[in-house]
């Protein structure tokens, strides 16, 4: 897999039925090794070990109706309140960060209504803070905070 611009962690691979399975910390279970999949446990790692977001507020590919709908979140990290704190959208490395994905993460938020939305290819970052509906970048992802 490609080297991502995220911190390292301990990956848990195996081979199931012939196909390469990640270890999802969060579901207890493999998943198949995609590039996407690759970047959301890399994502998911970093919030928890370098950004302090506690990994039972964490909800991975949950899913939400948009426009009479069925669409997924990657995740979603919530606060004490169980209010959604961070919406967070992977694309695999390959996949550019473009408007058309701002407009898919801004349309799951209009139902999920985050405090903050992040855009991940695991190579670029982009953060976001959502006040009065309006998008206001952010250096970089905040810290966890409970309230």
């Amino acid at each position: 897999m490609v080297q991502l611009n995220l911190p390292t962690y301990p990956v848990d691979i195996r081979k199931i039925n012939g196909k390469i399975h990640i270890f999802d910390a969060i579901r207890k279970k493999y998943l198949v090794l995609t590039p996407e999949e690759w970047v959301r446990q890399h994502f998911l790692q970093f919030l928890i070990n370098q950004k302090g977001y506690p990994a039972g507020l964490m909800k991975m590919e949950s899913g939400l109706k948009y426009n009479q709908q069925q669409k997924r979140t990657d995740l979603i990290a919530h606060n004490n309140l169980l209010e959604a704190v961070l919406l967070v959208e992977c694309k695999a490395p390959s996949v550019k960060i473009t408007d058309k994905t701002f407009q898919q993460i801004a349309a799951y938020d209009s139902q999920i209504d985050a405090q903050f939305m992040v855009l991940t290819n695991g190579l670029e970052h982009f953060c976001f803070r959502v006040i009065d509906r309006k998008l206001n970048f952010e250096p970089e992802v905040p810290f966890y905070s409970a309230k």
